[in-house]
């Protein structure tokens, strides 16, 4: 139903330091930018930093993960650790680093990418959930499938067109948080199709203007805006 991460969208609360940022430490390029918006080349997706403003709003403490090639991962390692307080975890067939960026996202590089670009894609999201329950099964009918589970069942992760970790409120791996009002972008063969599989529970369904594609969004029960196009 989904086939690809378009976009992960963050809100910045100060767009050029947000920008330094990702363009210092992690060397995104800029592919476009507008007034109150900047949207980076992050491999086969796009990472967007939003000024808060209005909505869909970007996400805020959001943890997310990039993906970089293993034999990169230690050349992240190394230039990452004299700017920052990493936090390094083995998940026996693979690593990752956390830190933060200058508003409060827990950002994550993982030893998982493919390719010779130092950065992939985005790998992973994580929402923050009021019910785990209820937002399991609406991302389920999107096509998702559940891969894991937490302790006490208070969060689940979903294989996809990206990985999502629905998390009730709680702290993870380096004290990350889901994201608030988070808006992703999915690519979609049929667009009215994947909103109708969710209509029922979702927040709200509109068409989006966009001269290249049909697109859809939607907001779910949780306050995150999906587009499907």
């Amino acid at each position: 139903m989904l086939s690809g991460l378009r976009w992960l969208a963050l809100e910045a609360k100060y767009l050029d330091r947000a920008r330094s940022f990702y363009e210092t430490h992690l060397d995104l390029s800029v592919a476009r930018e507008r007034d109150g918006e900047v949207v980076f080349d992050a491999g086969d997706a796009a990472l967007v930093l939003r000024e808060p403003g209005a909505v869909p709003r970007g996400g805020v403490h959001t943890h997310y993960a990039f993906a970089a090639p293993p034999d990169r991962y230690d050349a992240w390692r190394e230039r990452l650790s004299p700017e920052f307080d990493l936090t390094e975890f083995d998940f026996g067939g693979s690593r990752s680093l956390y830190f933060y960026d200058p508003d409060g996202n827990c950002v994550e590089i993982g030893g998982v990418g493919e390719g010779d670009d130092p950065i992939s894609g985005v790998f992973e999201i994580v929402l923050e959930v009021e019910d785990l329950a209820r937002a399991e099964s609406f991302y389920t009918d999107l096509g998702f499938e559940p891969t894991d589970r937490g302790d006490r069942r208070r969060r689940v992760r979903l294989g996809g067109p990206v990985d999502l970790e629905l998390w009730e409120p709680q702290l993870g791996i380096a004290d990350a948080r889901g994201g608030l009002h988070v808006d992703v972008g999915f690519a979609a063969e049929d667009p009215e199709a994947a909103a109708d599989a969710v209509a029922d529970r979702a927040c709200s369904v509109e068409e989006v203007e966009d001269p290249d594609r049909e697109a859809v969004r939607v907001r779910d029960p949780d306050g995150h805006y999906l587009t499907f196009g």
